[in-house]
Protein backbone atom coordinates (compact mmCIF):
# COMPACT_ATOMS: atom_id res chain seq x y z
CA UNK A 1 0.00 0.00 0.00
CA UNK A 2 1.55 3.37 -0.73
CA UNK A 3 0.70 7.36 -0.38
CA UNK A 4 -0.49 8.50 -3.42
CA UNK A 5 -0.85 12.40 -3.75
CA UNK A 6 -3.23 13.40 -6.99
CA UNK A 7 -3.83 17.00 -8.38
CA UNK A 8 -6.48 17.29 -10.77
CA UNK A 9 -8.32 14.45 -8.81
CA UNK A 10 -12.01 15.75 -8.63
CA UNK A 11 -11.36 15.81 -12.86
CA UNK A 12 -12.13 13.59 -15.65
CA UNK A 13 -9.97 11.09 -15.91
CA UNK A 14 -8.21 12.50 -12.09
CA UNK A 15 -11.97 10.87 -10.53
CA UNK A 16 -11.15 8.02 -12.27
CA UNK A 17 -7.62 7.31 -11.44
CA UNK A 18 -8.41 8.33 -7.77
CA UNK A 19 -11.23 5.34 -7.69
CA UNK A 20 -8.31 2.89 -8.89
CA UNK A 21 -5.76 3.71 -6.76
CA UNK A 22 -8.43 3.42 -3.75
CA UNK A 23 -9.74 0.10 -5.11
CA UNK A 24 -6.04 -1.10 -4.76
CA UNK A 25 -5.65 -0.14 -1.96
CA UNK A 26 -3.57 3.15 -1.75
CA UNK A 27 -3.80 5.83 0.49
CA UNK A 28 -5.37 8.77 -1.74
CA UNK A 29 -4.12 12.65 -0.94
CA UNK A 30 -6.22 14.65 -3.11
CA UNK A 31 -5.22 18.02 -4.03
CA UNK A 32 -8.00 20.65 -5.39
CA UNK A 33 -8.61 24.32 -5.94
CA UNK A 34 -11.52 23.81 -3.46
CA UNK A 35 -11.27 20.79 -0.59
CA UNK A 36 -14.26 21.22 -0.08
CA UNK A 37 -16.31 20.47 -3.16
CA UNK A 38 -13.19 17.23 -3.68
CA UNK A 39 -14.52 16.00 -0.50
CA UNK A 40 -17.98 15.91 -1.62
CA UNK A 41 -17.05 13.99 -4.67
CA UNK A 42 -14.90 11.37 -3.73
CA UNK A 43 -16.04 11.00 0.09
CA UNK A 44 -13.59 7.97 0.59
CA UNK A 45 -10.47 9.64 0.00
CA UNK A 46 -7.98 9.99 2.91
CA UNK A 47 -6.89 13.62 3.09
CA UNK A 48 -7.94 16.82 1.49
CA UNK A 49 -5.60 20.14 0.44
CA UNK A 50 -6.76 23.44 -0.72
CA UNK A 51 -4.11 24.29 -3.41
CA UNK A 52 -4.01 26.98 -6.19
CA UNK A 53 -1.50 26.03 -8.34
CA UNK A 54 -0.46 28.64 -10.64
CA UNK A 55 1.19 30.96 -7.37
CA UNK A 56 0.83 28.38 -4.47
CA UNK A 57 3.77 25.52 -3.37
CA UNK A 58 2.02 22.66 -2.08
CA UNK A 59 0.83 22.46 1.64
CA UNK A 60 3.71 20.55 3.72
CA UNK A 61 1.46 18.37 5.35
CA UNK A 62 0.19 17.11 1.95
CA UNK A 63 4.21 16.13 1.00
CA UNK A 64 4.97 14.26 4.09
CA UNK A 65 5.47 10.55 3.44
CA UNK A 66 4.34 10.49 -0.33
CA UNK A 67 5.24 7.67 -2.21
CA UNK A 68 4.64 8.79 -5.73
CA UNK A 69 2.73 11.73 -7.17
CA UNK A 70 0.08 11.88 -10.34
CA UNK A 71 -0.31 15.55 -11.56
CA UNK A 72 -3.13 15.63 -13.51
CA UNK A 73 -4.22 19.57 -13.09
CA UNK A 74 -4.60 21.57 -16.32
CA UNK A 75 -7.18 24.23 -17.42
CA UNK A 76 -9.46 22.08 -20.29
CA UNK A 77 -8.52 23.45 -23.96
CA UNK A 78 -11.56 23.03 -25.33
CA UNK A 79 -13.21 26.34 -26.16
CA UNK A 80 -13.05 29.59 -28.34
CA UNK A 81 -9.44 30.61 -27.78
CA UNK A 82 -8.63 33.73 -26.98
CA UNK A 83 -5.09 35.55 -25.64
CA UNK A 84 -6.70 34.45 -21.60
CA UNK A 85 -7.54 30.95 -22.30
CA UNK A 86 -4.19 30.66 -23.63
CA UNK A 87 -2.58 31.71 -20.63
CA UNK A 88 -4.40 29.84 -18.55
CA UNK A 89 -4.00 26.69 -20.28
CA UNK A 90 -0.36 27.80 -20.34
CA UNK A 91 -0.06 28.78 -16.66
CA UNK A 92 -2.27 25.59 -15.06
CA UNK A 93 0.28 23.02 -16.73
CA UNK A 94 3.94 24.81 -16.65
CA UNK A 95 3.06 26.59 -13.72
CA UNK A 96 1.65 24.12 -11.41
CA UNK A 97 4.06 21.44 -12.07
CA UNK A 98 6.60 24.46 -11.33
CA UNK A 99 5.33 24.59 -7.88
CA UNK A 100 4.44 20.99 -7.24
CA UNK A 101 8.53 19.81 -8.46
CA UNK A 102 9.70 23.18 -5.90
CA UNK A 103 7.31 21.90 -3.03
CA UNK A 104 9.42 17.87 -3.25
CA UNK A 105 12.89 19.86 -3.26
CA UNK A 106 11.81 21.20 0.12
CA UNK A 107 10.83 17.57 2.04
CA UNK A 108 13.98 15.10 3.57
CA UNK A 109 11.91 12.35 1.79
CA UNK A 110 11.10 12.58 -1.56
CA UNK A 111 8.60 10.15 -3.50
CA UNK A 112 9.88 8.05 -5.62
CA UNK A 113 7.88 8.50 -8.30
CA UNK A 114 6.09 11.11 -9.72
CA UNK A 115 3.72 10.54 -13.32
CA UNK A 116 2.72 13.45 -14.93
CA UNK A 117 0.22 14.61 -17.58
CA UNK A 118 0.94 15.48 -21.13
CA UNK A 119 -0.28 15.56 -24.26
CA UNK A 120 -0.18 14.20 -27.90
CA UNK A 121 0.06 17.71 -28.61
CA UNK A 122 3.80 17.74 -27.93
CA UNK A 123 4.07 16.36 -31.44
CA UNK A 124 2.44 19.09 -33.37
CA UNK A 125 0.63 17.56 -36.66
CA UNK A 126 1.61 14.43 -38.83
CA UNK A 127 0.19 14.60 -41.76
CA UNK A 128 0.53 10.84 -43.13
CA UNK A 129 3.22 10.20 -41.20
CA UNK A 130 2.92 8.60 -37.52
CA UNK A 131 4.79 9.98 -34.44
CA UNK A 132 6.14 7.54 -31.51
CA UNK A 133 7.94 8.61 -28.39
CA UNK A 134 11.41 9.39 -29.91
CA UNK A 135 9.69 11.76 -32.44
CA UNK A 136 10.78 15.49 -32.14
CA UNK A 137 8.13 18.16 -31.06
CA UNK A 138 6.04 20.33 -32.50
CA UNK A 139 6.14 24.62 -33.39
CA UNK A 140 2.87 25.79 -32.51
CA UNK A 141 1.18 26.98 -29.38
CA UNK A 142 -0.02 22.98 -27.77
CA UNK A 143 3.48 21.90 -28.49
CA UNK A 144 5.26 24.20 -27.16
CA UNK A 145 3.22 24.22 -24.08
CA UNK A 146 3.56 20.79 -23.51
CA UNK A 147 7.58 20.73 -23.85
CA UNK A 148 7.30 23.80 -21.22
CA UNK A 149 5.46 21.43 -19.21
CA UNK A 150 7.46 18.30 -19.69
CA UNK A 151 10.41 20.40 -18.77
CA UNK A 152 9.51 21.52 -15.61
CA UNK A 153 8.16 17.87 -15.00
CA UNK A 154 11.79 16.31 -15.30
CA UNK A 155 13.54 19.04 -13.24
CA UNK A 156 12.66 16.54 -10.37
CA UNK A 157 14.99 13.54 -11.66
CA UNK A 158 17.42 16.02 -9.56
CA UNK A 159 15.82 14.83 -6.77
CA UNK A 160 16.14 11.76 -7.07
CA UNK A 161 12.48 11.14 -8.29
CA UNK A 162 11.57 9.19 -11.55
CA UNK A 163 9.77 11.31 -13.91
CA UNK A 164 7.02 9.57 -16.55
CA UNK A 165 5.29 12.17 -18.37
CA UNK A 166 2.51 10.09 -19.97
CA UNK A 167 1.31 12.03 -23.46
CA UNK A 168 -2.33 11.60 -23.77
CA UNK A 169 -4.25 11.72 -26.76
CA UNK A 170 -8.00 11.98 -27.72
CA UNK A 171 -9.82 10.46 -24.58
CA UNK A 172 -13.13 8.96 -25.33
CA UNK A 173 -15.10 8.21 -21.98
CA UNK A 174 -18.60 9.26 -20.77
CA UNK A 175 -18.57 12.90 -18.80
CA UNK A 176 -16.16 14.49 -20.08
CA UNK A 177 -13.22 14.10 -22.97
CA UNK A 178 -14.19 14.27 -26.64
CA UNK A 179 -17.29 12.51 -26.44
CA UNK A 180 -18.81 15.42 -24.73
CA UNK A 181 -18.29 17.31 -27.29
CA UNK A 182 -19.49 15.40 -30.22
CA UNK A 183 -21.65 13.18 -28.71
CA UNK A 184 -25.18 15.37 -28.72
CA UNK A 185 -24.80 16.26 -32.45
CA UNK A 186 -24.68 12.06 -33.32
CA UNK A 187 -27.40 11.80 -30.83
CA UNK A 188 -29.54 13.72 -32.54
CA UNK A 189 -28.65 12.16 -36.16
CA UNK A 190 -26.64 16.12 -37.40
CA UNK A 191 -22.67 14.40 -36.66
CA UNK A 192 -20.75 14.69 -40.03
CA UNK A 193 -17.08 14.55 -40.66
CA UNK A 194 -14.91 17.43 -39.81
CA UNK A 195 -12.88 19.22 -42.74
CA UNK A 196 -11.47 16.45 -44.99
CA UNK A 197 -11.96 13.98 -42.56
CA UNK A 198 -8.74 12.65 -43.57
CA UNK A 199 -6.82 13.95 -40.58
CA UNK A 200 -5.64 10.80 -38.35
CA UNK A 201 -7.49 10.93 -34.82
CA UNK A 202 -5.02 9.17 -31.89
CA UNK A 203 -8.21 8.28 -29.69
CA UNK A 204 -8.07 5.94 -26.30
CA UNK A 205 -10.50 4.54 -23.97
CA UNK A 206 -10.48 6.55 -20.74
CA UNK A 207 -10.00 3.31 -18.85
CA UNK A 208 -6.73 2.54 -20.82
CA UNK A 209 -5.68 6.24 -19.52
CA UNK A 210 -6.34 4.82 -16.17
CA UNK A 211 -4.21 1.64 -16.78
CA UNK A 212 -1.09 3.26 -17.90
CA UNK A 213 -0.84 5.97 -15.14
CA UNK A 214 -1.32 2.71 -12.53
CA UNK A 215 1.30 0.62 -15.20
CA UNK A 216 3.89 3.89 -14.58
CA UNK A 217 3.80 4.44 -11.27
CA UNK A 218 3.87 0.26 -10.30
CA UNK A 219 7.25 -0.26 -13.07
CA UNK A 220 10.34 0.85 -11.41
CA UNK A 221 11.75 0.46 -15.26
CA UNK A 222 9.69 3.24 -16.80
CA UNK A 223 10.63 6.67 -17.44
CA UNK A 224 10.46 9.51 -19.53
CA UNK A 225 7.78 9.81 -22.11
CA UNK A 226 4.62 7.07 -22.82
CA UNK A 227 2.22 7.47 -25.58
CA UNK A 228 -1.57 7.34 -23.98
CA UNK A 229 -3.27 6.66 -27.24
CA UNK A 230 -4.79 3.25 -28.59
CA UNK A 231 -2.38 0.91 -31.04
CA UNK A 232 -5.28 1.12 -33.86
CA UNK A 233 -5.42 5.51 -34.65
CA UNK A 234 -7.86 6.10 -37.12
CA UNK A 235 -9.15 9.11 -39.78
CA UNK A 236 -11.79 11.07 -39.18
CA UNK A 237 -13.84 9.93 -41.82
CA UNK A 238 -13.94 6.61 -39.88
CA UNK A 239 -14.27 7.59 -36.45
CA UNK A 240 -17.26 9.34 -37.84
CA UNK A 241 -18.38 6.47 -39.26
CA UNK A 242 -18.08 4.16 -36.39
CA UNK A 243 -19.72 6.06 -34.26
CA UNK A 244 -22.79 6.52 -36.15
CA UNK A 245 -23.09 2.98 -36.48
CA UNK A 246 -22.75 2.16 -32.86
CA UNK A 247 -25.85 4.93 -32.48
CA UNK A 248 -27.29 3.93 -35.15
CA UNK A 249 -27.79 7.61 -36.80
CA UNK A 250 -26.83 9.08 -39.86
CA UNK A 251 -23.58 11.15 -40.53
CA UNK A 252 -24.74 13.03 -43.20
CA UNK A 253 -23.63 16.99 -42.46
CA UNK A 254 -20.06 17.33 -43.09
CA UNK A 255 -18.13 20.36 -41.03
CA UNK A 256 -16.15 22.21 -43.31
CA UNK A 257 -12.98 24.06 -42.33
CA UNK A 258 -14.45 27.10 -42.28
CA UNK A 259 -17.67 26.70 -40.46
CA UNK A 260 -15.67 25.26 -37.72
CA UNK A 261 -13.35 28.17 -37.60
CA UNK A 262 -16.26 30.40 -37.25
CA UNK A 263 -17.58 28.44 -34.50
CA UNK A 264 -14.15 27.68 -32.41
CA UNK A 265 -11.54 30.11 -33.83
CA UNK A 266 -8.05 28.90 -33.24
CA UNK A 267 -9.59 25.94 -31.37
CA UNK A 268 -10.39 24.67 -34.64
CA UNK A 269 -7.00 24.17 -35.93
CA UNK A 270 -6.27 21.75 -33.31
CA UNK A 271 -9.50 19.78 -33.81
CA UNK A 272 -8.26 19.31 -37.35
CA UNK A 273 -4.86 18.41 -36.36
CA UNK A 274 -3.95 15.26 -38.40
CA UNK A 275 -2.15 13.16 -35.30
CA UNK A 276 -1.35 9.66 -36.14
CA UNK A 277 0.42 8.86 -32.33
CA UNK A 278 1.40 5.33 -31.70
CA UNK A 279 2.28 3.72 -28.29
CA UNK A 280 5.40 1.81 -29.27
CA UNK A 281 7.42 2.20 -25.87
CA UNK A 282 4.55 1.93 -24.14
CA UNK A 283 3.53 -1.38 -25.44
CA UNK A 284 7.20 -2.56 -25.27
CA UNK A 285 7.18 -1.64 -21.28
CA UNK A 286 4.81 -4.50 -21.21
CA UNK A 287 0.89 -2.37 -20.87
CA UNK A 288 -1.71 -4.49 -22.33
CA UNK A 289 -4.23 -2.74 -23.80
CA UNK A 290 -8.22 -3.07 -23.00
CA UNK A 291 -9.48 -1.40 -26.28
CA UNK A 292 -6.59 -1.84 -29.16
CA UNK A 293 -9.45 -0.74 -31.66
CA UNK A 294 -12.42 1.85 -31.93
CA UNK A 295 -15.86 0.06 -32.38
CA UNK A 296 -15.24 -2.19 -29.45
CA UNK A 297 -14.19 0.66 -27.06
CA UNK A 298 -17.13 2.77 -28.34
CA UNK A 299 -19.75 0.13 -27.73
CA UNK A 300 -18.38 -0.42 -24.18
CA UNK A 301 -19.59 3.21 -23.70
CA UNK A 302 -22.34 3.62 -25.47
Amino acid sequence: MANVLVTGGTGFIGTRVCTALHQQGDTVRVLSRNATRAQTKLKWAREFYGWTPETEKLPSEATSDVNAVVHLAGETIAGRWNTEKKRRIRDSRVLSTRNLVTSFEEVDTKPDVLVCASAIGYYGGSGDEHFTEVSPAGTDFLAEVCQEWEAEAQKAIAFGIRVVMVRIGLVLGLGGGLLAQVLLPFKMGVGGILGSGQQWMSWIHVDDVVGIVLHALENGEISGPLNATAPVPVRNTEFTKTLGSVLRRPTLFPVPKFGLRLMMGEFADFVLLSQNVLPEKTEVSGYDFRYRTLEPALRDLL
